[in-house]
C-alpha cells in the first residue's frame, strides 16, 4: 500500500499502533478487514487535511466516538470535514471511530484508550449509563473535554451538549401527526432505536404528551430496539405486529425506515402519516419518493461547528461563543428538500 506519511502518523490518525499499522501497510496476514479500514481511512482523512497543515497554530486531536448505523455516521464524517478548512485559528485532526452498535463495554474501553494515548477533545454520541458517565469523567479528570452530539449523558463533567432539541422535536410530531389526521382514532407506531439514547427519550416523552393533548383518541404503541439496523429493526418490529390495531401514523425516532416500512408494507399496514428524523441518504430518497410525509432536520455542520468551538474556547484558542448549542428542528416535505 503506497503512502507519503510516516508509520507513526498514520497510527496516531488511525488510533492504532505502529507495528498493526505496518502489518497492514505491508500486507502482511493476521490484519482483520476493519483494521484495514481504519488504516486506509486514516491516509484518506490525513490527505485532506494537509492543506491544512500550511496555516500556522496549534496542532490539536479531536476524536470522534459515534454509536449509530453508517448512514449517520457518513453525515457526521462529512459535516466535521466541511468545517476544517473554516478554522483558522488550529490545526484540528479528526479521528473518527464510528460502529452500527457499540455495547457499553465497548465504548468505555475506547473513551480509555483515548485517554492512554491523548487527545484535545472527543465528541460523544453513545448511550447513557453509569459505566460511560464514569469514563466521561475520568476523561474530565484527565483535561480532555467531551462534547456530547445529538444525544446528551446526564454527567456534569461533560463540556457541553451540542445538537437537536429533542424535546421540541417530539411536540413538532406530535403536532404534525394531529393536525395531518384530524380528529380520528386509532394508533400511533412509535419507534426507537435503544432505550438508552437520552435524546431518543426527550423526544419519546415529549411527543406522548403533546399527543395526548392534541388527539387522546389516539394510543401509541412503543417499539425500541435494533439500534437503527434493518435487520434487527425489522425483527423487533415482526414481534410487535399483534399488537398493531388500526394503525394511523408512524414517528420513528431512531431510524431504520426502509426496514420499517418494508415491514408493515409486507404485513398490509400502510399508515397516513410518517414522520422520521435525519435528511440521510436513506431518508432523502424515501421523502421524494413520498414514502415518508416529513423529515424532522437539523443542521448537522452547526452542530459540528459548535462542537469544535466548544474544544478551542476550552484551550483557549477562540473566543467564538456557541452560535446555536441547540439546534431547532427543521420540517422538511417533498417539496422543500434542499439540494
Amino acid at each position: 500500500m503506497t503512502h507519503r506519511f510516516p508509520i507513526k502518523e498514520i497510527a496516531r490518525q488511525a488510533g492504532l499502533g505502529t507495528a498493526t499499522v505496518d502489518r497492514v501497510l505491508n500486507n502482511r496476514a493476521h490484519v482483520s478487514p476493519q483494521t484495514k479500514l481504519r488504516v486506509e481511512s486514516a491516509m484518506e482523512e490525513l490527505k485532506a487535511q494537509e492543506a491544512q497543515l500550511a496555516a500556522r497554530g496549534r496542532r490539536l486531536f479531536f476524536d470522534f466516538v459515534v454509536e449509530a448505523p453508517s448512514r449517520f455516521s457518513r453525515e457526521v464524517k462529512a459535516a466535521a470535514m466541511a468545517i476544517l478548512p473554516q478554522i483558522g485559528t488550529a490545526v484540528c485532526r479528526p479521528r473518527f471511530l464510528m460502529q452500527d452498535v457499540m455495547e457499553e463495554e465497548e465504548v468505555v474501553a475506547a473513551l480509555r484508550r483515548i485517554m492512554k494515548r491523548g487527545s484535545q477533545g472527543v465528541c460523544l454520541k453513545a448511550r447513557d449509563t453509569v459505566k460511560i458517565r464514569d469514563a466521561v469523567k475520568l476523561l474530565a479528570d484527565a483535561r480532555i473535554p467531551v462534547v456530547t452530539l445529538v444525544t446528551d449523558i446526564v454527567v456534569l463533567d461533560r463540556l457541553a451538549y451540542v445538537g437537536l432539541d429533542n424535546a421540541g422535536a417530539g411536540r413538532t410530531a406530535a403536532y404534525l401527526i394531529s393536525r395531518t389526521l384530524g380528529d380520528v382514532q386509532g394508533m400511533v407506531l412509535a419507534t426507537r432505536s435503544h432505550e438508552r439514547f437520552l435524546g431518543e427519550e426527550e423526544r419519546a416523552l415529549a411527543f406522548v404528551e403533546a399527543l395526548a393533548c392534541e388527539r387522546p383518541n389516539l394510543r401509541v404503541l412503543a417499539v425500541q430496539g435494533g439500534s437503527g439496523v434493518d435487520f434487527e429493526t425489522s425483527r423487533l418490529l415482526t414481534k410487535s405486529l399483534d399488537d398493531i390495531r388500526d394503525l394511523r401514523a408512524v414517528y420513528s425516532m431512531g431510524g431504520g425506515n426502509r426496514s420499517i416500512l418494508r415491514t408493515l408494507e409486507d404485513n398490509g399496514f400502510r399508515p397516513q402519516v410518517y414522520v422520521a428524523h435525519d435528511l440521510d441518504r436513506e431518508n432523502r430518497e424515501l421523502i421524494l419518493d413520498k414514502r415518508l410525509d416529513f423529515v424532522l432536520h437539523h443542521d448537522l455542520q452547526l452542530d459540528i461547528r459548535n462542537a469544535f468551538n466548544a474544544f478551542l474556547a476550552y484551550h483557549r484558542l477562540s473566543n467564538d461563543l456557541l452560535e446555536k448549542p441547540i439546534s431547532t428542528v427543521q420540517v422538511l416535505t417533498p417539496e422543500n428538500i434542499p439540494l
